[in-house]
């Protein structure tokens, strides 16, 4: 199947480590031009020479930005407007799982998830939405997890932000359908190394086998490629006519009908 995503402008928000890498990765396996972007210079610069000396280096591009910084997402806007006729996509990836275990979060923690969580993405979408306009068949993609979809133990604040974020893009997409289309990309537990998962796997592998054993009917984690592979799906014109809608990547851990 011919996705026609050659040659798309890509940027990815938060793509130096984790899902946003892989993400990054898979379009550039697609020959999409791909902008990655990072709050950290060093692991930037790091992402950008491994994917510099496996892909077409034209393809690649890198830019320092912290999402939850107005001036820095400005400076961004004029990078991408000074070096390319719009962007095709947009993948809001900006995140973090980690929180506290407090049922009501003090207002520090609260404000430190919500920021990075819903604010980041609200942020990136704002500014770069004017160069999604300009070109044709243009998308955006939120990352979320399944913990906005279901309460099953997840950090409170962090529930709450995806959960936020999965009604702007549903609303959002309503809105400016005939222009730019909006979806969510729901992850379950990714796999992938320096995660999350990785250092509880070092710390205690027979209690994570075990979790993922009772909770996840296929009985594995996903990878970065399998979650890259939906996100590019979504994006491409092969799914044109999905708008306003919610992926879940799980391997059937959510147990929702709706």
């Amino acid at each position: 199947m011919d996705l026609k995503i050659k040659n798309k402008i890509v940027l990815v928000a938060g793509s130096s480590r984790g899902i946003g890498y892989g993400i990054a990765e898979g379009f550039l396996k697609e020959s999409s031009k791909v902008i990655i972007t990072g709050r950290d210079k060093d692991n930037l610069n790091k992402a950008f020479n491994i994917l510099s000396s496996k892909y077409n280096l034209d393809n690649i591009y890198k830019f320092n930005c912290d999402f939850n910084n107005a001036l820095s997402v400005k400076k961004l806007y004029s990078f991408l407007n000074e070096n390319f006729e719009g962007i095709d996509v947009l993948i809001n990836n900006v995140g973090t799982g980690t929180s506290v275990p407090d049922a009501i979060p003090d207002d520090k923690a609260w404000k430190h998830s919500w920021d990075i969580n819903f604010e980041a993405s609200l942020m990136a979408t704002r500014v770069l939405y004017p160069l999604l306009e300009k070109n044709k068949n243009s998308s955006i993609l939120f990352i979320s997890s399944i913990a906005a979809k279901e309460a099953f133990g997840a950090p409170v604040a962090y529930s709450t932000a995806k959960t936020a974020l999965n009604a702007f893009a549903k609303n959002l997409a309503r809105k400016v359908a005939l222009k730019v289309r909006v979806n969510v990309l729901a992850p379950g537990n990714v796999f992938f190394e320096n995660g999350s998962w990785d250092k509880k796997m070092s710390e205690n592998p027979s209690e994570v086998k075990k979790l993922i054993k009772q909770t996840v009917p296929m009985n594995r984690f996903a990878s970065l490629e399998e979650i890259a592979n939906s996100a590019i799906f979504l994006c491409s014109e092969a799914s044109s006519f999905t708008t306003g809608s919610v992926l879940v990547v799980d391997g059937g851990q959510t147990v929702s009908i709706f």
